[in-house]
């Protein structure tokens, strides 16, 4: 169920547990972050599930798609239904031993997680939903380690909800004809191409000053604004390679240099907060 899809919000959750743990000191950190990463893969796994369980018919009409599991048989419905199930059951339970918080946030976490994939049917803003659907992690594993939140674990989820936003529009780009030819709703479908480039690349843009905010908030310096850099940069390369007629390189941008770009950033964020 494409689990290299997490490194996408693993390594911003990775950040907020370790800005958190230096905030609120843990008697047994390793023992929380391994119910932490649980919940992260549970979650992961329930919503991949979910999305291309209730999406393999649209995914069978879809050139890009339609050699996926579901569509091309290789999975049954009733076993991706059942790996829901268990995973669904397994956030709900790891959830649960964190704290009451955590446990009563897991059923609202699972309704968005799963609500997704019903959002591009009537709107266009799906993109957005996916981004605060990934946003969660930071936000979510700064609570279980502090029961609060804070402006700075805030400035993070708001740059995660920026940068996966824009590159989601990047990635529907292929399917803009598909989707209006099956009533699909997405911001490529709704505006255009060249416009979608321009939306994705805005929302872009706008992670600068976020990332500018979370280093105050979080009293970062020398190796975070290194992170940063690159991190900008990763962003800057992928527009220069996605144009409006040249659509062939769009996994490269959206697998490589997203999550080259997160995983880096986290690497620098977190070596300088541990003070290696």
């Amino acid at each position: 169920m494409v689990f290299a899809h997490t490194v996408f919000a693993l390594p911003f959750a990775l950040i907020s547990f370790t800005l958190a743990y230096q905030t609120f000191p843990l008697e047994r950190p390793l023992l929380l972050l391994i119910k932490v990463l649980g919940c992260m893969v549970t979650a992961r796994n329930s919503a991949m599930s979910f999305n291309r369980l209730i999406d393999r018919h649209i995914d069978a009409h879809n050139e890009r798609t339609k050699n996926r599991e579901l569509p091309s048989g290789k999975l049954s419905p009733r076993a991706v239904t059942i790996f829901f199930i268990i995973n669904a059951t397994l956030f709900v339970a790891c959830a649960g031993t964190i704290n009451t918080l955590c446990l009563c946030l897991a059923f609202p976490t699972l309704v968005l997680l799963c609500g997704y994939s019903y959002t591009k049917r009537f709107t266009w803003l799906s993109h957005f939903v996916l981004g605060l659907s990934l946003a969660i992690a930071p936000a979510a594993t700064w609570i279980a380690v502090t029961g609060t939140l804070s402006l700075s674990v805030l400035c993070l989820s708001l740059l995660v909800v920026l940068w996966v936003s824009g590159f989601d529009i990047l990635y529907a780009l292929p399917d803009h004809d598909h989707d209006r030819a099956h009533n699909l709703f997405s911001i490529p479908q709704r505006f255009g191409i060249s416009a979608s480039l321009w939306i994705s690349g805005a929302l872009h843009l706008l992670v600068v000053p976020v990332m500018v905010a979370f280093g105050l908030f979080a009293r970062l310096g020398g190796l975070y604004l290194a992170a940063s850099l690159i991190f900008t940069t990763l962003l800057i390369y992928q527009h220069a390679i996605v144009r409006p007629h040249r659509l062939t390189k769009l996994n490269h941008a959206f697998f490589t240099a997203n999550g080259l770009a997160s995983i880096l950033f986290a690497l620098l964020t977190i070596w300088e907060l541990l003070g290696l």
